[in-house]
């Protein structure tokens, strides 16, 4: 028997390709049907299921295939930053927004780092979260302000086993404009054949500035360089 949490109970037919189909993860059914209600005033966007754990986030987006989930952090079973974390691992996958009671710069850094495209918490307003939905959906990073500020003054966690070189401190760093014009699009998710394309390079010079910036920073992981970018305002953010 189907659970009254399962995904499945709650599951609408993906239609219009203009909409954004959208996944809520979170372990409050009443939260998540505020949420939906919210949702349905905006005709661009379209949730898709409810998912009432990780596990179930995670089956969603793979049988669902959705443009964007919204995960909570702390559910049962699986938890949100896990979820994400395998969701990502994934190609092609959908964008993952947090949206959670978590205020504190580690938890989200461990978000981000998991592959979520966006960080919010539950006193956001309901227009803030629709635009972070259809910003993430574009291909580009966001996360509040106050989310922002705290990340930057946190430095980066220690890497995990065998990681090529140790944590360094962030630090503030002259790039050339050239340089982050490759960071914004490195952390907006652009490969580096894309960043060759729109910045009229050739990928092989695309590859060199990336490695530069990583060298220069002192950061060799795509999440780092996506933290170190939105906390620099290099990518999309709330105003």
């Amino acid at each position: 028997m189907i659970s009254p949490y399962s995904f499945s109970s709650s599951v609408q037919p993906i239609g219009n390709p203009m909409q954004l189909n959208v996944v809520l993860a979170d372990n409050h059914q009443l939260f998540r049907s505020c949420l939906r209600a919210l949702l349905l005033s905006h005709s661009d966007i379209r949730v898709v299921a409810e998912a009432a754990d990780g596990h179930e986030a995670v089956r969603a987006s793979e049988e669902l295939s959705p443009d964007v989930v919204i995960m909570d952090i702390e559910m049962p079973r699986l938890n949100g930053i896990e979820a994400t974390s395998r969701i990502c691992s994934r190609e092609p996958h959908p964008k993952v927004v947090a949206l959670t009671m978590h205020s504190d710069p580690r938890t989200a850094g461990a978000m981000l780092d998991a592959g979520a495209s966006g960080y919010l918490t539950k006193d956001v307003a309901a227009e803030e979260l629709a635009t972070a939905l259809r910003v993430v959906s574009s291909g580009a990073s966001y996360v509040s302000n106050r989310i922002r500020s705290a990340l930057y003054q946190t430095p980066p966690v220690a890497p995990r086993l065998g990681s090529r070189r140790p944590a360094a401190p962030r630090r503030r760093v002259a790039l050339s404009p050239r340089q982050r014009d490759v960071l914004s699009l490195l952390a907006d998710g652009k490969s580096v054949k894309e960043i060759g394309w729109l910045l009229n390079i050739s990928p092989k010079t695309a590859e060199v500035h990336r490695r530069q910036i990583m060298e220069k920073l002192g950061i060799f992981t795509i999440a780092e360089l996506t933290r170190y970018a939105i906390c620099e305002g290099l990518t999309t953010v709330d105003a």
